[in-house]
């Protein structure tokens, strides 16, 4: 069935760096866009960047444009997000997804709790 890990959450200073990670299995990882999305405590889920199948071609909220950098590793079946200079905004549970083209179900992972703070 279609699983999607995340890992590398955690606590980190403003300013500072920390890479997220999202393995996945259950379905065709390379030809499917992938997304990462992230909840703060008391908001909405909310886009924070995607990827095309092939990772030719990426977009991200206006918050994090020029801070992060969505990516994946096709051959690893991996999605990674690479969070710079992070702002205590930025503070939220992070989870990534997929709308699996087979059946056009989405499916998300169980989230990775990033904290910034100082």
């Amino acid at each position: 069935q279609v699983q999607l890990v995340e890992s590398g959450g955690g606590l980190v200073q403003p300013g500072g760096s920390l890479r997220l990670s999202c393995a996945a299995s259950g379905f065709t990882f390379s030809i499917h866009a992938m997304s990462w999305y992230r909840q703060a405590p008391g908001k909405e889920r909310e886009l924070v960047a995607i990827i095309t199948s092939a990772g030719d071609s990426t977009n991200y909220a206006d918050s994090v444009k020029g801070r992060f950098t969505i990516s994946r590793d096709n051959a690893k079946n991996t999605l990674y997000l690479q969070m710079n200079s992070p702002k205590p905004e930025d503070t939220a549970v992070y989870y990534c997804y997929v709308v699996v083209l087979t059946t056009l179900r989405a499916y998300w992972g169980q989230g990775t709790q990033v904290t910034v703070s100082s």
